[in-house]
């Protein structure tokens, strides 16, 4: 049975987001019409964003709409306009901490929304789902992480957030025949990243000699995913019929934080002052993803090893140093 499925045209939530763009940017290289959608929030500097979305706006094929899931209204007209062959959601609320200080906007974007889109496809015959979910939802259970384990126990709203659009996916899947690939990422990283992220907040306080806030000391593992990675296999998700599948895409290598600040010392040639912060409740002590039923399913495995990763990281912030002073750190 041939499980490959032809896109045509496939909306891109979060187009303007960190992993968002760079899946954008893959599949307009396929020559696949990307109709993206971003609500350009200010939860870091949209200056970032807006700089994502300059590297798409020149191709023809790319349709870009300020639009937020939330609102069901604004998204309803997009399905009317466009036939969609598959729908990418790579729009949340990020982050572990800030979700605890505002948990109603991350239960709004990422369940809620996630809703918003699944009862539009359900409307308008839309047959393939990809959503992008969270290693946050293994805290506590044993490494590597299998997609097998039993999810019920998240620590941060972010988590339950995610776990709740899951959730979601699994019952319009159920009912509505939606054919659903959930993708757990795990600690994404890259040029353009985050700046609310470890790798691009350690690369700038160094840079700038300014000290750095670590949690913990340290030795917190995290299973590092490049981003150009990250986008191949949700490209790779959108073209293949799984049913209702759960996949993890991770690097399958842990590295200690303090690892990954050695790297980017020897990189930038400067040495980081560190201060020591209390590590926090709502952190996991490390990640570690097994990612066999990818490589079964979508035929995907990393490429870039942390050290390349780090390195392209790094150059991509001293080709634009000038502007990223401008970007505060949130």
């Amino acid at each position: 049975m041939n499980n490959t499925l032809e896109m045509r045209t496939v909306l891109v939530t979060g187009a303007a987001g960190f992993i968002g763009a760079r899946t954008a940017a893959f599949l307009l290289e396929r020559g696949i019409e990307v109709v993206g959608v971003d609500n350009m929030n200010d939860y870091y500097d949209p200056r970032v964003k807006e700089y994502r979305l300059s590297l798409l706006r020149n191709n023809d094929n790319f349709d870009f709409y300020r639009i937020d899931i939330e609102n069901l209204e604004e998204l309803a007209p997009l399905f009317e306009k466009y036939k969609f062959d598959g729908v990418i959601n790579l729009a949340a609320r990020a982050g572990v901490r800030w979700s605890l200080v505002d948990p109603f906007v991350y239960v709004r974007t990422n369940t809620l929304g996630t809703t918003n889109l699944l009862e539009l496809m359900h409307r308008h015959d839309v047959r393939k789902f990809v959503l992008a979910s969270t290693s946050s939802l293994y805290a506590g259970q044993k490494m590597p992480f299998l997609e097998t384990l039993p999810v019920n126990e998240p620590i941060s709203p972010y988590a339950a957030s995610k776990k709740g659009a899951e959730a979601m996916a699994y019952t319009y899947h159920y009912l509505h025949d939606i054919d659903v690939t959930i993708l757990r990422y795990f600690t994404v990283y890259g040029p353009a990243g985050r700046p609310d992220m470890s790798v691009y907040r350690f690369i700038r306080w160094i840079e700038d000699g300014e000290t750095m806030e670590v949690f913990g000391d340290g030795t917190q593992k995290r299973d590092f995913s490049f981003v150009d990675d990250i986008s191949r296999g949700t490209v790779a998700a959108v073209h293949t019929s799984t049913g209702y599948e759960i996949i993890n895409l991770g690097g399958n290598k842990p590295y200690e934080l303090n690892h990954a600040i050695s790297l980017i010392e020897e990189n930038l040639g400067s040495k980081a002052k560190i201060e020591r912060k209390p590590f926090h409740k709502a952190d996991m002590m490390a990640t570690w993803a097994n990612v066999e039923k990818a490589g079964v399913i979508l035929g995907w495995k990393a490429e870039v090893g942390f050290e390349e990763g780090i390195r392209k990281t790094v150059e991509w912030h001293r080709e634009n140093r000038e502007w990223l002073k401008k970007i505060p750190l949130p």
